[in-house]
């Protein structure tokens, strides 16, 4: 299997940078996890030289931009509804010309939104489980009917493994509505495909190495993600051919969904056929200690600080739009 290929460093003066703010924490359900993310970057920032400061939520970003003497962003603010995830944050800095990690407005509004990004890869022939979106608790059963159990029900707008619940029985339906219900905008049903749970993580125009997800418990839940420490990651996740496969798919699903600089692609392999199924794109993935992109990044010989370094690097490529 051969690693990834990484072009060299775009600069090493950490000067380049100006002033860095780092956005994390917000108001979203992903608050806690943002804000661990957001240490760890604040602190490899600062390791190599970066001038770099926390800035707590987009009230607190708008002021810091008003007050000026911001020169980019760090964007490591989780989700929607006061996360980064969802475009508004993007659309803030670009009005004031100011360069950010991550997607643009398009790229994180889309792919905040599991039911349209699904759209978008069913359009272009990529995989992805059979899905409804769900309007009304009138049509649950009939979703649930259509699809064929088991499914997987969540709010199509949250990550983290928030409000997701397997239902195996019909029986269990109402209860994973109402979880998925307490969180904003519309509900999504799709096909639960059993099987490995995979991801890929994206570094500029690279696929880093797949990691295969082995919880201690049946499904990779929040506890899984964040707090246990018996969840066993494999990576890379699959070997010869598959591997290939499964990076260049990853790839693919991300720059359909218009997003670009770095992420992480959600991807279930069917246990019985080995196919490969499309589940989500994050924008701004995690980089707790549990966290999968420095993971993989890991294993293709990146360390932390320079995986973040890697980051911040591609604001260079926005300065053309101050």
């Amino acid at each position: 299997m051969s690693q990834p290929v990484f072009p060299p460093l775009r600069c090493t003066d950490p000067a380049v940078f100006g002033r860095v703010a780092v956005l994390l924490g917000g108001t979203s359900s992903e608050r806690e996890v943002s804000l661990d993310s957001g240490r760890n970057v604040l602190e490899a920032l600062r390791a190599r030289g970066v001038d770099a400061v926390a800035v707590d939520g987009i009230p607190a970003l708008a002021r810091a931009l008003a007050e000026g003497g911001i020169d980019r962003v760090f964007n490591i603010l989780h989700g929607h509804n006061g996360g980064g995830e969802d475009g508004v944050v993007q659309g803030l800095l670009e009005a004031f010309g100011v360069p950010y990690t991550g997607s643009d407005v398009l790229g994180s509004a889309l792919s905040m939104d599991k039911i349209r990004t699904k759209q978008v890869w069913q359009s272009l022939g990529l995989p992805t489980p059979r899905f409804v979106a769900l309007h009304s608790q009138d049509e649950v059963h009939a979703a649930a009917d259509g699809l064929g159990l088991p499914v997987v029900v969540k709010p199509a707008n949250e990550g983290s493994s928030v409000g997701i619940s397997r239902v195996t029985d019909a029986s269990g339906l109402a209860d994973a509505v109402a979880l998925a219900a307490r969180y904003d905008g519309q509900l999504l049903m799709e096909q639960m495909v059993v099987g490995d749970e995979l991801t890929v993580g994206i570094l500029g125009e690279v696929a880093l190495p797949s990691i295969r997800i082995v919880p201690k418990g049946q499904w990779y839940d929040y506890n899984a993600k964040y707090i246990a420490e018996d969840t066993q990651y494999l990576c890379p996740g699959l070997e010869g051919g598959a591997e290939e496969e499964l990076r260049a798919l990853a790839l693919a699903a991300f720059r359909a969904a218009g997003c670009r600089g770095w992420g992480r692609v959600d991807v279930m392999r069917d246990r019985d056929s080995g196919r490969f199924f499309l589940l989500e794109v994050n924008t701004a993935p995690g980089m707790t200690s549990h966290s999968l992109v420095p993971k993989a990044a890991g294993q293709a010989g990146i360390g932390f600080e320079e995986l973040v370094w890697r980051v911040l690097e591609q604001t260079l490529d926005m300065e053309g739009a101050r």
